[in-house]
């Protein structure tokens, strides 16, 4: 008998986490060894297409007919602490209870509290946390809910050793801990046939500079965390040498404008270009020499993975798991969190020698296929499923035979 999986996914925007679960889904669906049910907090976003995708995979590979009316379950919430959380848990343990899940996995901070308190009050017998981040920026008060779901859960899914160290420092049993590492998915990063590099940096806004050099940065701007202002300021070291460069940095969020009046303080506007939500990372990426992450806190950043799938050699801050896929000299460059005169050098290197940048990109590459790929992200996934499953059945065998034993003396 197939087991129902339910993937539980805070929403459907373009963040690390939640296109690590979607991707996770489509991935389990494909396989088919388990029965994909798909639950969120909020319905809105961009990925809700591909989770509505994997649903329908699912549907067919169990046989179902293609009109079948498989819904992502919805269970929004505005508070922790309020009547209208309550409402929406007991809605959640009735649909947990309904559909006979055996397996939950949650994501993220809000979804591990609402996923394992509900699992485990719905007797849900396999529940799965995550832990994605290293860094400081949750409330007391939120470190303290998130331990107590982790005493809920059967495993914590950690994507870097760097995270499970960090658990392991605050109290959770090592034993709890399993590594499985974010993957990237080629397609995302794959240029198009009919790519062209002039016309991809004109629908980009770009000046059409033939000896221009671009450097990128790929990263949400809705937290400090970020730190694009160590890259900014590494920018304007950069062109201090006198090099034709411009710096493109890719993502939204509440930030945006104060980055930009950041530049402007710099007074080095004129070379860095805001592009806001970048749906095409693949076109980016391919008129891209050098691409930086610049983060204070990572777990393990997918940026990094997408830069090292398109074969860019990387420059990242020495953070959460940057180690563990930037491999110095080799795939990239480290520098230290907020060392804007490192990053500088290290990008001033890589403009200046192509022929080792391209040498760094197809080393990373390769990387990412061996070690990062979707496929092996859903395998070792898939045997902690079955490792799981397997010792509930070994610890209710033992169960049966010692009451048997008992009612036999």
């Amino acid at each position: 008998m197939k087991l129902n999986v339910l993937q539980l996914i805070g929403n459907f925007e373009q963040g690390g986490s939640e296109r690590q679960a979607v991707q996770l889904a489509r991935s389990l669906a494909e396989r088919g060894h388990y029965r994909l049910h798909i639950a969120c907090l909020d319905s809105n976003g961009p990925l809700r297409r591909e989770a509505e995708e994997a649903l329908a995979v699912s549907s067919a590979e169990r046989g179902l007919p293609s009109n079948t009316n498989r819904e992502i379950e919805s269970f929004p919430l505005t508070s922790f602490y309020d009547l209208h959380a309550v409402r929406e848990m007991r809605k959640f343990v009735r649909f947990l209870k309904r559909e006979q899940i055996h397996i939950v996995q949650s994501h993220d901070f809000y979804t591990n509290i609402f996923g394992m308190t509900g699992g485990w009050l719905a007797r849900v017998p396999i529940r799965i946390a995550a832990k994605r981040e290293t860094g400081e920026w949750r409330s007391d008060a939120q470190k303290r809910a998130e331990r107590l779901s982790f005493k809920l859960a059967s495993s914590i899914v950690v994507n870097s050793s760097a995270v499970g160290e960090r658990l392991i420092s605050e109290g959770v049993t090592s034993s709890q801990i399993v590594k499985i590492y974010n993957s990237v998915d080629r397609s995302r990063v794959t240029t198009p046939d009919e790519f062209n590099r002039r016309e991809a940096m004109a629908s980009f806004g770009l000046p059409l500079l033939s000896r221009a050099r671009l450097v990128t940065i790929v990263a949400n701007m809705r937290h400090e965390v970020k730190d694009h202002r160590t890259f900014l300021k590494a920018a304007k070291l950069v062109l201090e040498s006198n090099r034709d460069v411009r710096f493109l940095l890719a993502g939204e969020g509440p930030l945006v404008e104060t980055l930009k009046a950041f530049a402007g303080e710099l007074n080095i506007q004129n070379n860095c270009h805001f592009l806001g939500r970048c749906d095409r990372v693949s076109e980016l990426l391919s008129i891209s020499d050098v691409c930086v992450l610049s983060s204070v806190s990572e777990g393990f950043s997918n940026s990094i993975l997408e830069y090292m799938s398109a074969g860019r050699a990387v420059v990242a801050t020495d953070t959460g798991g940057a180690a563990e896929a930037v491999i110095e000299g080799q795939t990239g460059f480290l520098v230290p969190v907020g060392h804007y005169g490192g990053m500088s050098g290290r990008i001033l290197f890589l403009l200046d020698n192509p022929t080792i940048a391209k040498t760094m990109g197809e080393s990373g590459r390769r990387l990412v296929e061996q070690r990062f790929s979707p496929h092996r992200q859903v395998v070792e996934t898939e045997r902690l499923y079955d490792g799981l499953a397997l010792g509930l059945r070994r610890n209710r065998l033992e169960l049966i035979t010692n009451r048997n034993l008992k009612s036999q003396i």
